[in-house]
């Protein structure tokens, strides 16, 4: 997204073109249009956005939410306790779970760097509500897939770490809960 009302446009216009039924977006640290202005979701027509809500698909139960610990960013919470009451409204049936953020020590660090930028309550979170799946995007040198023993978790952001697009687009195919 951006700042640019074209861009969104644009954005939205693509979102039209593809052939998926159902588009789920779940906005971003720069996706400050929506921050200020939730009406503005009504530009995105061509899909829903979820910022701290639910909705179900096909029978899965899909939550989205746009918070990382990022201060200055959109939807920024640096609070911890902040942080970790939003992530306890999450309903314990969620089959899937969307963050722009990934939890902390999850696909949350470039290759061959040590620092990790997840967060630690929504990886408490991850642990409590044990989502068939949670995708994240964000980090950009964390993308891939990783999978426990309940929860395959999707870093699917498609810009390298000098912000080109050089990823493709993970698929991941889920029966109905």
């Amino acid at each position: 997204f951006s700042r640019s009302l074209l861009a969104i446009e644009d954005f939205n216009a693509w979102l039209g073109e593809l052939p998926h039924r159902t588009k789920i977006c779940v906005p971003g640290n720069h996706e400050f249009f929506l921050e200020s202005d939730p009406v503005r979701r009504s530009l995105l027509s061509n899909a829903t956005v979820l910022i701290h809500e639910t909705l179900e698909v096909n029978g899965l139960k899909i939550w989205g939410s746009p918070t990382t610990p990022l201060y200055g960013g959109a939807f920024g919470m640096a609070s911890t306790n902040d942080r970790k009451r939003l992530y306890a409204e999450i309903p314990e049936d969620t089959d899937v779970l969307i963050t722009h953020g990934p939890a902390f020590g999850i696909l949350d660090a470039a290759p061959g760097s040590a620092f990790h930028s997840g967060c630690r309550e929504l990886f408490d979170a991850v642990l409590r509500i044990q989502p068939r799946l949670h995708v994240v995007g964000h980090v950009h040198g964390g993308y891939g897939i990783f999978q426990t023993d309940t929860t395959t978790l999707v870093n699917a952001a498609l810009l390298g770490v000098h912000g080109d697009i050089d990823k493709t687009p993970v698929v991941v195919r889920m029966s109905r809960a």
